[in-house]
């Protein structure tokens, strides 16, 4: 069997597979948009699969009973994997054969992610461990191929669904979906692939950018085998067929962390030619070499922008201009396939909605995004919130597992543009007692630090919500649907001090005490909540929402006051509307969770959009 090959608009082009494990794709598009190789290979597809609730089994030799299929990568508890149980079962196993594609170099097997805790043996040799249910990982497979042209792939995946003290977002503990909490995704649930590289191989990127010096921020390690010296990074960058760079670099000891000046136009008018914004979401496409002594080691393909995200004072920054954030809450779930995506399309096509719905940006609420995800916002214009998926105890094992985890969410994501804040926690979740008990309280101080640490380009929001210690923008969850009381809350009659001061619906208060910022950012970070469902659905009943609907016009009516209402207060420097769609028993979304609008796109939009030439203190 061949690799899949990638074509210029970056899409492998499928090659079937006769076999026993047979999938035939329209369009199966690279998993790690910002370092393509090519060739690459899909493992996506049939695989056999058993569970084992006893957790009798420890290596593959164990497990005496294949008792199902599963489609890759749906989870179990979803219909599009082929099984669909969505009881409690705490271990899985997966295993499949493909045949083992032709190369030099070194075969590297990737994981796109599996929850919550992964083993893998390749040709029943055991290769290593993963924990962390929302994160990549990848394997160098290289040592334990064999000549038969077959490679075997056996997984264990491990996912205790009541363990509270995992990152684990909107997966309910419970036996059946409950309040606001939704179906399990265990196992594999994003892509799984392989590709070749050469002994020595970039193995990181990643990339940033200084408006103020115009200038291209990159940083590589490699990995393989690492020469002390000698090794060379060629990098072209480009828009369309202008030539912005083309640079010869040297690596030291295997790592390189360089700043690419550009010809700064200056004026505003050119500048804005090359800046990425929601409104001209301008990309820089990149090509890496790596050479050696003439020797052509490795060839990526990636991109960036140049975009830079700040506050100031009272004020959201989007390139060195008050930006005014249009949000929605969106949970990223799909009815059929759960956390997983339907289709590169299904992803392009949200990003589409959401801003056809007129907002500019996105909070994706307790989910780490599938990276083609970021990659059609970074394409599109879509700001993102990326929020860490909450744990709901405080222990050392939590606290260790949210922190390694976060940190390679970072590692992994802040390469994209559209990401525009970081988001550990929300709500107090994982940190219950955070008012009372100073280890919950220093907790969020140090991931709000560890977060600057990282990436200290962008904005961090301790804990979004209520409660609030150190954080870049003071967020505030109000779900009163009245705008009268909106604007009591909020409006010009309310000093700052005496809002931070009182309690919010839910019985929080907005900050702690010695609370260490005055004249930051405001914003309006979950509200509305709004839920329509016909009674004539069958699970009418158990609709959850802020307040009921009982027909679609009063839905239109009451969101276009509430926004009318959120976007004249000039206290706030932006808003996220719950939310994108309905989800589960949810049925607060503006669309049906099919994505059908519950009203016209075009009111949706007139709606959102209300007092937009409105000047505030926060966008002018």
């Amino acid at each position: 069997m061949k690799l899949l090959d990638i074509n210029n608009s970056g899409v492998a082009l499928s090659v079937k597979n006769n076999g026993e494990n047979a999938f035939d794709w329209e369009e199966i598009t690279h998993p790690r948009p910002q370092l393509q190789r090519s060739p690459w290979q899909s493992l996506n597809g049939l695989w056999k699969f058993a569970f084992d609730d006893e957790g009798k089994c420890v290596q593959p030799s164990d497990l005496k009973q294949w008792t199902h299929q599963i489609e890759v990568p749906f989870a179990p508890e979803s219909n599009k994997s082929g099984i669909g149980d969505t009881n409690f079962h705490p271990n899985c196993w997966y295993e499949r054969e493909f045949a083992t594609p032709e190369g030099d170099g070194r075969l590297l097997l990737h994981f796109g992610a599996v929850d919550y805790r992964a083993r893998v043996w390749v040709n029943d040799q055991y290769i290593a461990e993963h924990e962390g249910g929302h994160t990549n990982f990848s394997l160098d497979i290289t040592h334990v191929l064999n000549d038969s042209g077959t490679t075997k792939v056996t997984v264990w995946a491990q996912d205790d669904p009541q363990d509270l003290a995992k990152p684990r977002g909107k997966q309910d503990w419970q036996l059946k979906p409950h309040s606001i909490w939704y179906p399990r995704t265990s196992g594999i649930w994003q892509t799984v692939w392989v590709e070749w590289v050469g002994k020595t191989y970039l193995g990181h990127l990643c990339w940033n950018s200084d408006f103020e010096r115009w200038e291209v921020g990159f940083e590589a390690a490699l990995a393989g085998e690492v020469p002390a010296s000698g090794v060379q990074i060629k990098m072209k960058l480009s828009i369309g067929n202008k030539v912005l760079a083309n640079d010869t670099f040297e690596l030291l000891n295997g790592e390189i962390n360089r700043r690419i000046a550009l010809a700064d136009p200056g004026i505003d008018d050119f500048r804005n030619e090359l800046l990425w914004s929601p409104e001209k979401p301008t990309l820089i496409d990149a090509e890496i070499q790596l050479w050696s002594n003439d020797r052509l080691l490795d060839e990526v393909k990636s991109y960036t922008a140049m975009r830079t995200v700040s506050v100031q004072r009272d004020r959201f920054m989007l390139n060195g201009r008050p930006y005014y954030l249009r949000l929605v809450l969106d949970q990223g779930y799909w009815p059929d396939t759960l956390m997983t995506p339907p289709s590169d399309r299904a992803l392009r096509r949200d990003v589409e909605l959401i801003k056809a719905m007129g907002f500019n940006g996105v909070r994706k609420h307790q989910k780490i995004e599938d990276p083609r995800f970021l990659y059609w916002a970074d394409v599109l214009g879509l700001l993102v919130w990326e929020e860490m998926p909450s744990a709901y105890r405080f222990t050392r094992k939590a606290v260790d597992r949210m922190t390694r985890e976060w940190n390679e969410v970072i590692k992994r994501d802040s390469s994209h543009p559209c990401i525009v804040a970081w988001v550990p926690f929300n709500e107090s979740w994982g940190v219950p007692n955070l008012v009372e008990t100073a280890a919950h309280r220093n907790y969020v101080l140090a991931m709000y630090h560890l977060t600057k640490t990282l990436d200290p380009t962008r904005p961090v929001i301790g804990n979004d919500g209520w409660e609030s210690t150190d954080t870049d923008i003071l967020a505030i969850h109000d779900y009163d649907t009245k705008p009268q009381q909106l604007v009591r809350r909020y409006g010009p009659e309310m000093k700052v001090s005496d809002m931070l001061n009182h309690k919010r619906p839910g019985g929080r208060i907005l900050t702690l005490d010695n609370y260490p910022h005055q004249g930051q950012p405001v914003m309006l970070s979950e509200f509305g909540g709004i839920a329509y469902a016909p009674d004539d659905e069958p699970d009418a009943a158990q609709v959850w929402g802020y307040e009921r609907c009982w027909s679609v016009s009063e839905l239109e009516m009451k969101y276009t006051a509430l926004l009318e209402t959120v976007n004249s207060i000039e206290l706030f420097s932006g808003f996220c509307y719950t939310q994108f769609t309905d989800t589960f028993q949810e049925a607060n979304g503006l669309l049906y969770s099919d994505r059908t609008p519950k009203f016209p796109l075009e009111a949706i939009r007139a709606a959102t959009l209300s007092g937009e030439g409105f000047c505030t203190p926060s966008r002018c």
